[in-house]
């Protein structure tokens, strides 16, 4: 049941959803009740992790689908899609901190009448947004979802802007220096704007189909190494690529010319269950030339 619980990607999905909407609300509510400019700011801010959430609820419900005529590779785009959407959502987010400051600094920000409501509502904000978020990035890994990981990143950039509005209002409260809130929230900006970029850095290489990190790489020459010698002869060519959670895998395989058919692919099943056990959620396809001797050393791979 516990298991079940962080491999559903819709289940977190819903309750980012429903987090964000319940946080938006109260953010307003009390952002009026007040007259605080920077808990309104907050509930916009929301906003945005709402239609974040929105969007991986679509995107996990798409990627889910199996491959059809018209997506014969599958539906995983779509989650890669929508992490370069949320990454950009996020770099928003950071600038919209940015221009609230500059208001700030310029005196348009009218002072709070009472900081105390507000200062409850944040830190509660902060609280729920810890506890989403964990429980997203728990699923994002669980399920090598690339959609829920950037819903989850979403969702910790608020935890950082709710946290600099919460710090400011406290500043407030006792000293009434507001350019302390000012800088505060211009180096959260600067944090949240890094998240974004590399979000939107990751997505967009999947989506350009640009191959698996190094490290996942390594992994996988170092399994087709462990068979030089044993019917494998060496490496013509590897390519590999990501889409959604799920790394796809093409490669030719020089091997001894006086195999069998059913040898060699024995020796090809045995390599792609060896690389499944040790990437994960792999689609891996293996084309066989015989070698041109039997002394072929292992060439280098073309990735």
């Amino acid at each position: 049941m516990i298991e079940a619980l962080f491999t559903n990607k819709k289940t977190a999905a819903l309750l980012s959803i429903l987090s964000n909407l319940s946080l938006i609300i109260l953010k307003l509510i009390t952002g009026f009740l007040t007259g605080s400019v920077s808990i309104i700011s907050e509930a916009i801010h929301s906003g945005s992790d709402l239609l974040a959430s929105f969007i991986t609820f679509i995107a996990v419900n798409k990627a889910d689908k199996p491959a059809d005529s018209d997506h014969p590779f599958g539906h995983g785009k779509y989650e890669d899609v929508a992490g370069f959407i949320e990454g950009s959502l996020i770099i928003l987010a950071s600038l919209y901190i940015i221009y609230e400051v500059i208001k700030k600094l310029s005196g348009e920000v009218e002072p709070v009448t009472n900081s105390l409501a507000g200062i409850s509502v944040m830190g509660f904000s902060v609280l729920v947004n810890i506890g989403v978020s964990a429980y997203l990035f728990k699923v994002a890994k669980v399920t090598d979802s690339i959609a829920i990981y950037s819903d989850a990143e979403h969702l910790r950039t608020d935890i950082f802007s709710s946290l600099t509005v919460f710090a400011g209002l406290i500043i407030i409260q006792f000293t009434g220096l507001h350019i302390i809130d000012a800088i505060i929230a211009t180096i959260v900006a600067m944090i949240i704007m890094n998240t974004g970029y590399k979000i939107c850095k990751q997505t967009m290489n999947d989506i350009l189909d640009g191959s698996l990190p190094q490290k996942e790489v390594e992994l996988l020459d170092m399994v087709i190494k462990s068979h030089i010698n044993h019917g494998i002869s060496g490496i013509k060519e590897i390519k590999t690529r990501k889409s959604g959670k799920d790394k796809e895998i093409n490669m030719i395989l020089l091997v001894d010319g006086n195999l069998t058919v059913s040898s060699a692919h024995e020796i090809c099943d045995k390599i792609e269950n060896e690389i499944e056990n040790k990437l994960g959620n792999t689609k891996i396809t293996i084309h066989v030339e015989p070698a041109k001797n039997a002394d072929n050393s292992c060439q280098k791979v073309n990735i």
